[in-house]
């Protein structure tokens, strides 16, 4: 079988969106100091932002599932396909810039990264790293399951 159409993208970045989702639902839960000290909106747009986020990656989640199950033969292809896409764009439109500002970190180029100040804590440098790894990480997983999805289903179609 083809790496492009195996089914390990899908369960990959299930599990990427798993602890994805409990990351922010702990954040929810323990909030640390002040949530809502780097944004405007104050505690209640913290809140809901992560609570957005847990919604829509519960929902990929699912999907991710169905991608792999023999019940979803019987969804139509689109139902699976666009929130596949759509959380594609989205990990890649986050996770590419996020390693491009990890390299002008790395390389001294510029240590607070893209928008970041040049005179932060060693704490946030590496946490700042940590997480756009992570989200490029995320973003590999779920665009080799799309495409993985993308061949298996339409191997079935034909």
């Amino acid at each position: 079988m083809p790496v492009s159409t195996r089914r390990q993208w899908a369960y990959g970045a299930l599990a990427w969106l798993i602890f994805f989702v409990v990351s922010h639902v702990v954040l929810l839960l323990l909030p640390g100091d002040d949530p809502s000290a780097h944004n405007p909106g104050g505690t209640r747009t913290y809140t809901i932002f992560n609570l957005v986020l847990i919604a829509m990656s519960t929902a990929g989640a699912a999907v991710l599932v169905a991608t792999v199950r023999p019940w979803a033969r019987l969804l139509p292809r689109w139902l699976i396909l666009t929130p596949l896409w759509f959380g594609s764009v989205l990990l890649v439109a986050r996770g590419v810039p996020g390693m491009v500002e990890n390299l002008l970190m790395v390389t001294g180029v510029r240590r607070g990264g893209l928008v970041g100040a040049q005179d932060i804590s060693a704490g946030e440098f590496w946490a700042g790293l940590a997480i756009n790894t992570y989200v490029f990480l995320g973003a590999v997983l779920l665009v080799g399951a799309t495409v993985s999805y993308v061949r298996r289903s339409a191997e079935l179609a034909e």
